[in-house]
């Protein structure tokens, strides 16, 4: 594979979010227009210098009206992910794809939904209409065995790893336990000063066998905004920089969506591995310049395989990776320095992508030292994403 032509040349120039709660009190649309209007405002831009848009199949706001209500005078380019939470990575690459080629200029990536107070995806598939789609029969596979929602799929995936690996529960809690601990010490955060201890998440309700309550992300309220550009422009923007130095799509072989079981081997993220192999091919880094990292966390257990095909540790090594306070901060790797979806909120990994940035910056509220480089992940399960982010020199 030959380096993509996009990375190192161009960069985040903005970031912007609206508050993240259970209750927004107000439309989807409405939260996509301010969370763009801050990433705008973050860059010292105005609307009328975008002329791209990128977002996700499963967001609700079109293009033409966040284009009319921002005052966006015309778009030359605009494209949306599929994937839930697979794509947010993805978006960003879409826009500096546009932005490489000249197709255009400022491109804002966007997500914004009312997750909690409205649709609410953990609530299962057994809703659904049954439409004859491929997209809907696929369920038909699983659905009649009692499989219907996102922890129940995630329980088989995390009941055959802690087989073969001797994962524990404990294991997936200080996951939950770090993300919680980074969380507390965020006042974006839904959980802003509300640490956990492992004893806590052990004694958790279930939601799924293995999957303890504190083992699933939050259903939040809200919106995020990624503002893209050339690193020419960005240099001459209110921001410092971020340059994307890499990113990466990944589907693999037997994909299917959270529940690809049908694979031989159950326990890695083959489409994950595929967006590691072009991370570190496109950036040159590996693992040992990576000093922080936002991987995807909907479910804990999907956290341990991302370190692993990432390189951080050898395949089955993920639980001693983690142990000793690893993941947090002052460890070899602390991870989701935010909170990550499990703390800070879930707005299908965006505001991962936000934290990321300002690691980079060196603004986030929990810095590590040294992160010059940072790897960004999209959602585990499924066809996904991933970025690596970098200083400009």
């Amino acid at each position: 594979m030959t380096r993509h032509s996009y990375a190192g040349k161009t960069a985040i120039c903005g970031i912007g979010a609206t508050e993240f709660s259970k209750s927004s009190g107000r439309s989807e649309l409405r939260l996509a227009l301010e969370a763009c209007m801050s990433a705008l405002q973050d860059a010292g831009l105005q609307p009328s210098q975008v002329n791209g848009l990128s977002t996700f199949t499963m967001d609700t706001n079109p293009e033409n009206e966040i284009m009319r209500l921002l005052g966006i005078r015309e778009l030359t380019h605009f494209s949306r992910v599929h994937f839930g939470g697979g794509a947010p990575c993805a978006t960003v690459q879409m826009a500096a794809m546009a932005v490489n080629e000249g197709v255009a200029d400022y491109v804002l990536c966007y997500r914004a939904f009312n997750e909690r107070s409205g649709a609410r995806f953990g609530a299962g598939v057994q809703a659904r209409a049954p439409v004859a789609t491929t997209e809907e029969a696929q369920y038909a596979w699983t659905s009649p065995f009692g499989l219907l929602t996102p922890a129940s799929w995630v329980a088989m995936f995390a009941t055959r790893i802690m087989h073969e690996y001797g994962v524990t529960s404990e294991d997936f809690g200080r996951v939950a336990v770090a993300d919680r601990r980074h969380a507390a010490t965020n006042p974006a955060a839904h959980f802003y000063g509300q640490p956990i201890t492992l004893e806590e998440h052990q004694a958790s309700r279930y939601i799924v066998e293995p999957l303890h309550l504190l083992d699933c992300c939050q259903e939040t309220d809200g919106g995020q905004a990624i503002l893209v550009t050339s690193l020419e422009r960005a240099r001459d923007l209110r921001q410092v920089p971020v340059v994307l130095e890499a990113a990466a799509q990944g589907m693999a072989d037997e994909q299917q969506m959270m529940r690809s079981y049908f694979r031989e081997s159950l326990t890695g993220l083959p489409e994950m591995a595929t967006c590691a192999r072009q991370i570190w091919e496109t950036s040159g880094l590996g693992p040992d310049d990576v000093n922080t990292a936002v991987f995807y966390d909907h479910f804990t257990p999907f956290v341990l395989p991302q370190i692993e095909e990432f390189g951080f540790c050898e395949r089955g090594e993920a639980r001693h990776f983690i142990a000793d306070g690893n993941i947090e901060l002052g460890g070899r790797l602390p991870i989701n320095t935010h909170g990550g979806q499990l703390g800070e909120a879930y707005l299908h990994g965006m505001n991962g992508i936000a934290e990321g940035v300002r690691q980079v910056r060196g603004t986030s509220v929990n810095q590590v030292n040294g992160a010059e480089h940072v790897l960004v992940t999209g959602g585990t399960g499924v066809p996904t994403s991933a970025l690596m982010l970098g200083a400009a020199q």
